[in-house]
């Protein structure tokens, strides 16, 4: 079975693959301070409500943008599962995409783990959004070029410098409003925060469609995508596990599965 680890600047997710089959799933908090046992600790209540066992757990590969975490995954992956050598995903490897990136390197491994993921599920051309600390986009041809993409601040992040800075406007629930006019102080701070990032999104995705040429799919992801998806005219589909899945895709192609 391969774990699947997705770390992010805020949240951690996990899934345990059996093959292409989803086993479970987790999410908690990233942090640099974790050791092998709180990884143990947390995710031992998912795995046996799965009727999963750690002892069967015999791959882990990871997408990270927070380097300074890292090695509490390597430990907890040889700590408590017996994996010596975690794969980390890069642009660089085998990603069943030509990568027009300039330089690979600087290309975040989420982002290109969301593209190869879309274009795998999807076919192109495709665009696949994620909406995590930053909101992401990522543009793929009909045959299989990533091509680069945008990135934004995040609804959250956005969210939370309007709360702290603005005295009279305090925080709310992110929820989408029933009008774009509000008619009181928080639906007017959702109508802002909500179609203000669902147009941002579709501004960019005109944009997109017409440099890849076509009409390309829209895939969205991320710990938001269920709330901005609904105020989008230009999102199709909305996939929780894109990122989780993509990593799994590009794992079995270094052993020659894909």
């Amino acid at each position: 079975m391969l774990l699947a680890v997705d770390m992010g600047n805020s949240s951690t997710n996990f899934a345990v693959f059996a093959g292409a089959h989803l086993q479970c799933t987790a999410r908690s908090d990233t942090s640099a301070s974790r050791s092998p046992e709180d990884y143990l600790d947390f995710l031992t209540p998912v795995f046996e409500e799965r009727g999963v066992s750690q002892h069967e757990i015999d791959a882990v590969a990871v997408a990270s943008v927070v380097p300074e975490a890292e090695q509490s995954i390597v430990r907890f992956a040889h700590t408590c599962l017996g994996v010596a050598s975690p794969l980390f995903i890069t642009a660089e490897m085998d990603v069943g995409l030509q990568v027009n990136y300039h330089a690979k390197s600087d290309l975040g491994p989420d982002r290109i783990v969301n593209a190869a993921a879309a274009y795998a599920k999807y076919s192109g051309p495709v665009i696949a959004v994620d909406f995590g600390t930053a909101t992401k986009l990522e543009a793929v041809t009909e045959d299989g070029v990533y091509l680069g993409g945008a990135i934004a601040p995040g609804v959250e992040v956005s969210a939370q410098a309007l709360f702290s800075n603005a005295a009279r406007l305090r925080q709310i629930p992110l929820e989408v409003p029933p009008k774009a006019i509000g008619d009181n102080t928080v639906s007017c701070m959702q109508s802002g925060i909500v179609y203000g990032f669902a147009g941002q999104v579709d501004g960019l995705v005109d944009r997109f469609r017409e440099e890849i040429g076509g009409s390309a799919k829209v895939v969205a992801t991320g710990g938001l995508a269920g709330i901005i998806c609904p105020a989008s005219r230009t999102i199709e589909l909305c996939d929780p596990l894109l990122t989780l899945e993509g990593i799994r895709i590009i794992y079995e192609r270094q052993l020659g599965g894909e």
